[in-house]
């Protein structure tokens, strides 16, 4: 296998590929595609994860940006990175169900690290994760990530972050420092 061919490349997201991230980020994490990879929310939230508008926002933000990864001409994982004074925010963080488990994500990860230091000085990553995703935030903690214990509520009855299948869905706060 030619590696160069395989290899992801990295590169900031236009309006022109708003389409195709939110159907990644649906195909990761909502619906029956989403079980073929390991990330799926499928069992505790239906409906949406995303949209155009909430895409748009994030890509035409001063502060943010979308992180797009292409491997083979086609995108197949995307974060959001977001300038926050001493550290930066890491969220809508997909790949594509049939490239996970392969090592992307934590290439990923580490490249989103590695950018919000160089680009802004950032000297902490923070995110949230729903509070009920252990295995999730395992994978987190094996890359540096530590829980916080300081939780938000999820944004129940709000349409747009999903349809919630169970009551007792919050966000956790994780941190890790970029030194």
């Amino acid at each position: 296998m030619d590696t160069a061919a395989t290899a992801p490349t990295f590169r900031d997201a236009t309006d022109a590929d708003v389409d195709e991230l939110v159907a990644l980020v649906e195909s990761a994490y909502r619906g029956e595609s989403s079980r073929a990879g390991w990330t799926t929310e499928a069992d505790i939230l239906q409906g949406q994860r995303t949209d155009p508008q909430g895409v748009l926002e994030i890509i035409g933000s001063a502060d943010g940006r979308v992180l797009t990864v292409e491997r083979d001409g086609r995108i197949v994982a995307c974060c959001q990175l977001e300038h926050r004074g001493d550290h930066a925010y890491f969220g809508m963080f997909a790949v594509s169900p049939t490239a996970q488990g392969g090592g992307l994500g934590r290439i990923v990860l580490a490249e989103a690290e590695r950018q919000a230091r160089q680009v802004w000085g950032a000297t902490e990553m923070r995110m949230t994760v729903i509070s009920v995703r252990d295995d999730l935030i395992a994978w987190y903690e094996r890359r540096g990530y530590r829980r916080t214990g300081r939780m938000t509520p999820f944004p129940y009855g709000d349409e747009r972050f999903g349809i919630p299948q169970r009551d007792d869905l919050q966000f956790e706060l994780l941190v890790k420092p970029l030194s």
